[in-house]
C-alpha cells in the first residue's frame, strides 16, 4: 500500500465520453468494492463523507485509502446515516464533487436526506451495495432497499457484476452533473455476491480522471458569499398553506422527474443504452437486473444449447425505467420471466406496468434474504413456460 499521505497527483484529465468509451484499458482481477474505488479515484472526487456498515464498509475503506494517496481532496467519517446524507449534501451545495456509499439499514437511515436530495438539485453520487434490511437482523444480499429508492427522483443504474460498477460509476457522475439533469445518480450492485467477490474489470489508466467539477456550468448555483442559502431556498413558498404553495411544489416535482428521464440519453451516450437484448426472436424472455441478471445470462446460455427460443434482457437503468425499449424488444414474446433478488418483485412490477399484455409475466423466481439464485430455478420456469417436461432436481 502506498504511504503518501494526501499529496497533491498529477493526472491527465479528460472528459467522461474519451475515459469511458475512448481511453486505452488494462484487466485486473478485483473486487466490486475495488471497482467502485477505482472509479472513485478516476472521477476527481472532491470530497467523500462515510459512515460504515457491511457490506458497504469496504467500499468506503478503499475509498479512505485512495485519500490518504491524494486521489481525493476531503474524506471524513460521519457520526450516523442521516449526518452522512445531510453532510453530502451541504458539500455539494458548496460547489465540490462528491461520493457516499451506504447499505441496507444504512440507507433507510439516510433516507429523509436522499429524497430531499433531488429536490435540491445536488449532483451526488450514490454507492448502494444492497443488503437485508427486515428482521431477523441479517448482512446478506437482498435489494428490496432499491425499492425504496425508486420513488425519489434519483436517477438508478444497477450493476450485473464489477466491470459494470466501474463503468457506471464513472459515468454516473458524467450524468449527475449535466446541465439539463443536475439531479443524484445511484449505482447498486448486490452486496457480497459482488462487493466482496472478484472479477475481472477492463480499467483506464491510473493517472487518467475525469475533469475537475465545474460549478460554474451547474443548473443551480453553489452557496458562497455571492449566493446565500436565502437566494436560492425554495422551502419558504412551499410551506405557506395556500393554493400557490401546492402549485409550486406540483411543477417542482415535475420539473425532478423530467431531469430524471432527460438522463436517459446520457445512459445511452455513456452505456450504451439502458438495456441489453440477447435474441430478440424469442419466444420466451427472462428479463433482469443486477446479479440476477449474471443468472439469467447463464440461463439464456443453457436455453441456447438446448435450442429453445429463449431470450434474455438485461436491466442497467432501473430509473429512468426503459419502458419503451422493453415494449419493443418484447412486442412478439409470450412468456417473459422476471427473476429478482427481493421478496416484493419491484422489477417484475415495473415490466408488468410497461408492457401491453401483463399475463404474459411470470412472477419470479425470486430468492431473498441471502439466498443464491440458481440457474436450474430460472430454467425450471423456462420449460414450463415451454411446455416442456424437466428432470431438474430442485
Amino acid at each position: 500500500m502506498s504511504t503518501t499521505t494526501n499529496t497533491k497527483i498529477e493526472k491527465k484529465l479528460v472528459d467522461a465520453t474519451y475515459l469511458l468509451k475512448e481511453a486505452p484499458r488494462e484487466k485486473f482481477f478485483i473486487t466490486g468494492a475495488q471497482a467502485m474505488a477505482e472509479a472513485v479515484k478516476r472521477s476527481s472526487v472532491d470530497m467523500a463523507i462515510a459512515y460504515p456498515i457491511t457490506p458497504q464498509s469496504e467500499v468506503m475503506h478503499l475509498v479512505g485509502d485512495i485519500y490518504a494517496q491524494g486521489h481525493i481532496k476531503e474524506y471524513y467519517r460521519a457520526e450516523e446515516e442521516l449526518g452522512t446524507m445531510s453532510a453530502i449534501a451541504g458539500a455539494a451545495r458548496g460547489a465540490v464533487r462528491v461520493f457516499t456509499a451506504t447499505s441496507g439499514p444504512g440507507l433507510l437511515r439516510g433516507l429523509e436526506a436522499i429524497v430531499s436530495w433531488p429536490g435540491h438539485r445536488v449532483p451526488v453520487v450514490l454507492g448502494v451495495l444492497t443488503r437485508v434490511v427486515n428482521a431477523p437482523l441479517s448482512i446478506q444480499p437482498d435489494n428490496v432497499e432499491m425499492a425504496y429508492l425508486m420513488h425519489s427522483g434519483i436517477v438508478m443504474l444497477h450493476a450485473e457484476n464489477q466491470q459494470d460498477v466501474f463503468d457506471m460509476t464513472i459515468a454516473a457522475f458524467a450524468i449527475a452533473e449535466k446541465v439539463d439533469v443536475y439531479i443524484p445518480v445511484s449505482v447498486s450492485t448486490e452486496g457480497f455476491f459482488v462487493t466482496h467477490a472478484k472479477g475481472y474489470v477492463e480499467m483506464t489508466p491510473e493517472n487518467m480522471a475525469l475533469n475537475t467539477f465545474d460549478p460554474i456550468a451547474a443548473a443551480v448555483p453553489a452557496m458562497d458569499n455571492e449566493t446565500p442559502p436565502a437566494r436560492i431556498q425554495r422551502d419558504a413558498p412551499v410551506q405557506k398553506s395556500n393554493f400557490m404553495s401546492y402549485l409550486i411544489h406540483a411543477v417542482w416535482q415535475q420539473e425532478i422527474w423530467a431531469s430524471n428521464k432527460r438522463a436517459m440519453k446520457y445512459v445511452y451516450h455513456y452505456l450504451g443504452g439502458p438495456i441489453e437484448v440477447l435474441y430478440p426472436e424469442a419466444e420466451v424472455f427472462i428479463i433482469a437486473s443486477g446479479c440476477a441478471a449474471a443468472q439469467s445470462r447463464e440461463a439464456y446460455r443453457y436455453a441456447q444449447e438446448e435450442n429453445l427460443s429463449v431470450g434474455f434482457i438485461k436491466v442497467r437503468c432501473i430509473r429512468p425505467f426503459p419502458i419503451e425499449e422493453i415494449r419493443e424488444a418484447t412486442k412478439n414474446a409470450k412468456h417473459i420471466i422476471v427473476p429478482e433478488h427481493n421478496i416484493i418483485g419491484w422489477l417484475c412490477k415495473e415490466v408488468k406496468a410497461a408492457i401491453p399484455n401483463s399475463g404474459i409475466v411470470i412472477e419470479g423466481p425470486r430468492v431473498y434474504g441471502g439466498m443464491t439464485l440458481p440457474v436450474e430455478l430460472i430454467m425450471k420456469e423456462i420449460y414450463d413456460a415451454l411446455g416442456m417436461e424437466s428432470d431438474l432436481k430442485l
